[in-house]
């Protein structure tokens, strides 16, 4: 990144509930006019550094900054000009939509007519319904809606397409391709890969409360290895590839399926096909390198992510790791 000015600073927080709960020793820094992605399933700590950021708790250590200021204690001086969206809202239920939209209006200081109208078309949303009477994907667009009303220059988004159907989820994600284009700068915290990679210019991976890597984007897209998936004939050829004789990094494996992934610089390409002399292939296919394995590699040990049951990878050195 260049000398960008930061908008969004998380300098060493560390938030210790012990027991190995909390952040520890997170650093965030978010340039004017980029979308950084904040990726990690459920419980690693992304919303727990999001509350810091909008000054919601006090670290143990470090601190967290917008346009410079710290957050903590100054939430209401940032409010007009950040757009917040909680991984779960609190909608009061006595409200109809209408009533939370202006109730928030107060809170910001006024907002911009047409362009509540322009979202409240985009998203197909009728804020005239009870929200007693909403479904978890209504509450999740009125509070889509509520972000983003005021139009404001800084955006925090955790768990944004959560509660969304599959339709609303691509149009969110335009939205906030739009967004960056008009030089908006935001935060989106996700575990969904497909969003973070359409729209994301900078991606941390956050594991136990602790980040494992920060890397561009589009560095991970130009990965220089080339990946192959492999199926093998029996779970004997399986294992005689995988624990006998690979000598590459395997990106994941599933005995299962008896297939597997491996990854391999371009100059071990002759060398790589002399590893599966005698071993029986029923499919050899190269596949591009995705966000999804770069992440999984991480996640090795864990058996049911993102609807990845049984899927296990090898650690992969990570690009600027501990940037």
């Amino acid at each position: 990144m260049d000398k960008k000015e930061i908008i969004i600073e998380v300098d060493h927080l560390t938030k210790d509930y012990g027991y190995g709960r909390g952040v520890f020793d997170v650093s965030i820094k978010v340039h004017k006019g980029e979308c950084y992605g904040y990726l990690g399933p459920n419980g690693a700590g992304k919303s727990t550094t999001i509350r810091h950021i909008m000054g919601f708790a006090k670290p143990t250590i470090g601190a967290t900054r917008i346009f410079g200021q710290d957050t903590f204690g100054n939430t209401e001086n940032i409010l007009d000009k950040v757009g917040y969206l909680p991984g779960e809202p609190a909608i009061p239920a006595g409200l109809d939509g209408w009533g939370f939209l202006n109730m928030m209006e107060g809170m910001r200081g006024g907002v911009d007519k047409n362009w509540l109208d322009h979202l409240l078309k985009l998203f197909k949303f009728n804020p005239g319904v009870p929200v007693k009477s909403m479904s978890l994907g209504e509450k999740r667009k009125l509070a889509v809606v509520a972000a983003f009303m005021n139009d404001p220059d800084v955006l925090i988004l955790d768990e944004p397409t959560s509660g969304l159907d599959p339709v609303m989820q691509k149009v969110f994600i335009k939205f906030i391709i739009d967004e960056k284009k008009r030089g908006k700068t935001i935060l989106l915290s996700s575990h969904i890969f497909s969003e973070v990679d359409a729209t994301c210019d900078t991606i941390s991976i956050i594991k136990d409360g602790k980040h494992v890597s920060t890397f561009n984007a589009k560095e991970l897209k130009k990965e220089q290895n080339r990946t192959f998936e492999l199926e093998f004939a029996d779970k004997d050829n399986f294992h005689r590839f995988i624990d006998e004789k690979n000598k590459f990094s395997i990106v994941s494996s599933n005995e299962s399926t008896l297939n597997c992934l491996v990854s391999f610089p371009h100059d071990k390409y002759n060398e790589f096909f002399d590893t599966l002399e005698g071993i029986k292939v029923t499919k050899f296919q190269e596949k591009p390198f995705t966000l999804q394995d770069y992440f999984m590699s991480f996640y090795k040990e864990e058996r049911d992510f993102g609807g990845l049951a049984g899927v296990k990878g090898n650690s992969k050195e990570g690009l600027n790791n501990g940037k």
